[in-house]
């Protein structure tokens, strides 16, 4: 039944495909490297095969929270010159001064502000997540986070925190405090519950 979905959801785009033109001009020549690593970790949850244009196309129509990402990709002056045409996720604000490292990916994006000094890749976050500093405008009190780090729903992380490499942390956290590589942590405020083997590369 999926595919079949999948199958129709992909017709849909197609016939509004004639809307994407500008965002297939500019992901041809604008960071697309970066978006095509993006793509992957959306594909998953497509039960078709899809060469990157058409995945783009798909994706587009059919998903806000890449959409939304996609517009951080390209960078604000590109973004708002076509983002009036398919707007982003009002419910989700991605800094652009915020570096998010490739194969960032966004699950059910609901009411999430991402604001840190630094995201490594695979990078994965779920609804009500906040990423921010306690000062408006000190960037050296926004949060650094590594590289595959995966946020459960309503995860908060405040301040000059550094959450290391290959961390999860779990649903309605509070990171406070700094969280060390291959670790799990959960609570408010959160605390390391389990260490990770670590990921090789």
């Amino acid at each position: 039944m999926r595919k079949i979905r999948d199958c129709i959801y992909f017709i849909v785009a197609i016939l509004f495909s004639w809307m994407f033109i500008p965002h297939v001009i500019v992901y041809t020549f604008k960071n697309r490297r970066m978006i095509n690593s993006d793509m992957r970790r959306w594909q998953h949850n497509i039960n078709i095969k899809l060469p990157n244009y058409l995945l783009l196309i798909y994706l587009l129509h059919h998903d806000w929270g890449f959409r939304t990402l996609f517009y951080y990709r390209i960078g604000p002056i590109a973004s708002l010159l076509i983002g009036w045409w398919r707007p982003k996720d009002r419910y989700v604000d991605i800094s652009f001064t915020t570096p998010i490292g490739e194969g960032a990916y966004l699950v059910h994006p609901r009411a999430v502000g991402i604001g840190a000094s630094h995201i490594g890749k695979n990078f994965t976050c779920r609804q009500l997540t906040t990423i921010g500093n306690k000062r408006d405008g000190q960037n050296e009190n926004r949060p650094w986070i590594g590289d595959n780090v995966t946020l459960g729903t309503n995860v908060s992380i405040i301040g000059p925190v550094h959450v290391g490499n290959n961390v999860i942390i779990g649903a309605g956290s509070v990171v406070i405090k700094d969280i060390p590589d291959n670790s799990v942590a959960v609570g408010n405020p959160a605390k390391v519950i389990k260490s990770l083997p670590p990921v090789s590369e």
